[in-house]
């Protein structure tokens, strides 16, 4: 696994996007699988960057790697901001109309929807969410 230590701003995403597409080039990630990962951790790292140290700021953590055959990508992100745990929300009524649903909850429900696996723990004082998706060539 590689690591990103990176201060927790939306500044910092194409920082953070540049990092984990670089993995994905070298195991020769397809296109769409790399653009489905890419939203998620565009997704997460703002929601880190927004919310984790409000109203201070900090750090998060990235750790990033391609385990085993088929290829599984695996990324973890993990900061010592206020403990959320985002899975925790229900998700939203994505039948109602968007003037119907209440704000928020949205890009998490993606996530989960667009990566086969995601999970979160709060471990020894910092937020770890993981993802993971099966990467093909």
């Amino acid at each position: 696994m590689k690591e990103l230590d990176i201060e927790a701003k939306i500044e910092k995403l194409d920082d953070v996007l540049a990092f984990v597409d670089g993995i994905l080039e070298e195991a020769e990630c397809s296109p769409k699988v790399q653009v489905q990962i890419d939203i998620a951790v565009e997704e997460i790292f703002v929601n880190i960057a927004h919310y984790a140290y409000d109203p201070n700021e900090g750090r998060a953590l990235i750790k990033a790697g391609v385990t085993g055959d088929p290829a599984l990508f695996s990324i973890e992100f993990s900061d010592a901001g206020i403990p959320y745990n985002p899975l925790a929300k229900e998700d939203p009524d994505v039948t109602l109309s968007a003037e119907d649903r209440p704000i928020g909850g949205l890009g998490i429900f993606m996530v989960k929807k667009s990566m086969d696996s995601v999970d979160y723990e709060y471990r020894d004082g910092r937020n770890v969410l993981t993802i993971t998706k099966g990467i093909t060539k």
